[in-house]
């Protein structure tokens, strides 16, 4: 079986650094990505949002070098959850747990460049075989990065 989904877009706003209880670093921010097409002739654009979350050396990295606008490929896989918002109505939301992200902006836009995966070092091949458990995030069911959802953009 394969969840994977990779994605190249701009950062809604600028990535929001937490730490869980157990000292783990969180980094989370939305993702706008956009696809034109034609009908008739007449060119239409699409958008469409993506809620990021990065765990360990990634999350650092992201906090440090992403900003708003920031334009980034992310890879990773998605995970759904469910919730309770404020007015005691259940929901689920869809969130992509990045595993690989590289800055696509220009050097001297972003503060760095290059690739990084979720170990925080360069990454420059292709795929991640490495399905290790430092690719998960931690099993705590108490921690939701995404708790408040009425901050999306």
């Amino acid at each position: 079986m394969l969840n994977k989904i990779m994605l190249i877009g701009n950062l809604g706003k600028d990535p929001d650094f937490q730490v869980t209880s157990e000292g783990t670093p969180v980094t989370k921010f939305s993702l706008a990505v956009s696809r034109t097409y034609s009908v008739r002739g007449e060119r239409k654009e699409e958008t469409e949002w993506f809620n990021i979350v990065a765990w360990s050396k990634l999350a650092e990295i992201c906090e440090k070098y992403l900003h708003k606008g920031s334009k980034v490929y992310i890879e990773g896989r998605v995970s759904q959850r469910k919730y309770t918002d404020k007015d005691g109505i259940q929901r689920s939301a869809m969130d992509i747990v990045a595993s690989d992200m590289q800055m696509l902006d220009s050097k001297a836009s972003s503060g760095g460049s290059g690739n990084y995966n979720q170990g925080g070092s360069p990454s420059y091949a292709s795929s991640n075989a490495n399905s290790s458990s430092s690719n998960r995030a931690p099993a705590n069911d108490d921690f939701d990065p995404f708790l408040d959802s009425d901050d999306l953009p």
